[in-house]
């Protein structure tokens, strides 16, 4: 195996890991990543979605506990089986709208121009749900409503109509918008990321196994490793922030690394 091959398989994974769950789009990151590492193509593309799986495992690890109590007491334990229902509803609207817009969006819209201003897009809008929430009504994911749920489920259909939004940044600042606290409203994320992330890998992974060979298992194995770790560093950092701060933060990288792309697009042509 090529040595700067399992490099470019390490750089992703650390990306994939450092943004699933952080509301800056992993999506953009990746797509803008492998451009700059000239890692295209459609065995390149399967391996991004394989990572995705380490992020996941990631959540499941952190959360273990819960989901294995959820697991043994789903019908003696309300809030076990509220969970599931709810993780089930905010599921269903990317299963209606992202199947049918999938090919499509991946041909017209993977690109690291539309991914740019979707990151500006996304900051201004983040600044802006910051400045107007002020209400919370739930507290815990435990006691989230179904039609909260379902509510946040429509909102992450953004992120899958327009690659750059970012998943988890529809979805934070949507439960946020919908009356979430900060806490609540990301741990949802991480939950809802898991049947949709997991169900949209599988099946894309089942459409390119025909191109996929044993020599490489070591550059799919170093990715996924890589993201799975990072992604439990960032997790429990980010836990640990939404707890004391606001999302701001998030909100000025998305627009300045978004402006900085845009000029590099324009005037530049630098990396696109």
């Amino acid at each position: 195996m090529n040595f700067f091959l399992l490099f470019k398989a390490f750089i992703l994974g650390i990306v994939e890991g450092a943004t699933e769950f952080i509301p800056v789009s992993s999506t953009g990151h990746l797509i803008l990543a492998q451009n700059w590492l000239n890692f295209t193509g459609e065995k390149e593309n399967a391996f991004i979605i394989f990572i995705q799986l380490g992020a996941i495992l990631a959540v499941v690890w952190l959360y273990r506990e819960k989901f294995l109590n959820v697991a043994l007491n789903l019908k003696s334990d309300s809030q076990a089986h509220r969970l599931v229902i709810n993780m089930i509803v905010g599921t269903i609207p990317a299963v209606i709208v992202g199947l049918p817009a999938e090919h499509w969006i991946e041909v017209h819209l993977f690109k690291p121009f539309p991914v740019a201003l979707a990151l500006v897009l996304g900051g201004l809008a983040i600044l802006l749900l910051e400045k107007i929430h002020k209400h919370v009504s739930v507290e815990s994911v435990d006691n989230l409503p179904v039609k909260t749920a379902w509510g946040v489920g429509a909102i992450q259909v953004l992120a899958i109509l327009f690659p750059g939004v970012s998943r988890s940044g529809a979805t934070i600042m949507g439960g946020l918008a919908l009356g979430l606290s900060r806490r609540a409203s990301t741990e949802f994320s991480f939950f809802l990321a898991i049947p949709a992330m997991f169900g949209a890998s599988i099946v894309k992974l089942i459409g390119a196994r025909q191109i996929l060979a044993a020599a490489d298992l070591p550059l799919f194995a170093v990715g996924f490793v890589v993201s799975f770790l990072s992604a439990l560093v960032v997790i429990r950092g980010l836990l640990a922030f939404v707890s004391h701060r606001s999302f701001l933060p998030f909100a000025w990288y998305r627009i300045v690394f978004g402006i900085i792309l845009l000029v590099s697009f324009w005037y530049l042509n630098i990396g696109f």
